[in-house]
């Protein structure tokens, strides 16, 4: 892996974990334009880690005021939310391998398009509520789908809270709480992948991991702070015209 894959991957960690375009999806089809024979799955662990410190870093206030709070309704919401993700998640990784290696990769980009495009055609005119334990059902349940690459974590999480009927900024907001940890249960199975298949965790240099996880962490800083004060008045239709080409263009490239 040259120095400019690894800036080119942190860049694209950073960015797809918050925007709606899946983050998982991306790094799979880099990885393989880039044709990298080292292990991805050491790196992988360390670019989640720097968008775990964007999260943290952006909306430390509601973080620190959860951990003072641990039986607090918003705290009860994510605890819902976090166990029907593990609860879809985990049949998904031991029984549907096949929908992990990206070779549905063209499907699954243009299906987080169609969602994208159906939230913003059904909900234009709805007068939004609060976040309720319903709305954290809708999100756990979908999140749990998201372990598919080219199915936006993101982009699926706030789409199901908005079409159920909240507030777009409170499911943007829960959305990446929620993200803290369903991206430390990603790291942990990607860490027992590693130990089960003897894969080394440093597997390209150093200097490549470092300069790849800081390009995560500021670009993870950007896209957070841009989707929590945009995502309420910026339409999903630029994202969604994206997926559709970027979809397109798999068919052709993989």
């Amino acid at each position: 892996m040259t120095i400019w894959q690894a800036i080119i991957l942190g860049i694209i960690q950073g960015a797809t974990e918050f925007l709606p375009i899946s983050s998982s999806g991306h790094l799979l089809l880099f990885n393989s334009l880039f044709n990298i024979s080292e292990n991805f799955l050491g790196l992988s662990i360390f670019l989640h880690i720097a968008t775990l410190f964007a999260v943290f870093i952006v909306l430390r206030k509601q973080i620190w005021w959860l951990i003072k709070n641990p039986f607090s309704n918003l705290a009860l919401k994510l605890y819902v939310s976090t166990i029907l993700t593990i609860a879809i998640a985990i049949p998904i990784k031991i029984f549907f391998e096949d929908l992990l290696n990206g070779a549905f990769l063209p499907i699954f980009f243009l299906l987080t398009a169609i969602l994208l495009l159906l939230t913003e055609f059904f909900t234009s005119k709805k007068l939004a509520h609060s976040l309720t334990f319903k709305t954290a059902i809708c999100i756990g349940l979908v999140q749990g789908i998201a372990v598919i690459p080219g199915i936006s974590r993101s982009g699926s999480t706030i789409c199901a809270g908005v079409l159920e009927g909240a507030k777009r900024e409170e499911c943007a907001e829960f959305s990446f709480i929620l993200s803290i940890p369903i991206i430390l249960a990603s790291m942990i199975f990607q860490i027992f992948e590693c130990i089960e298949t003897n894969q080394p965790f440093f597997d390209t240099s150093l200097f490549n991991i470092i300069i790849s996880f800081i390009f995560a962490l500021v670009i993870g800083l950007i896209c957070v702070k841009f989707m929590l004060s945009a995502v309420k008045k910026v339409k999903f239709y630029p994202f969604v015209i994206y997926l559709t080409i970027l979809s397109i263009s798999c068919l052709f490239i993989l």
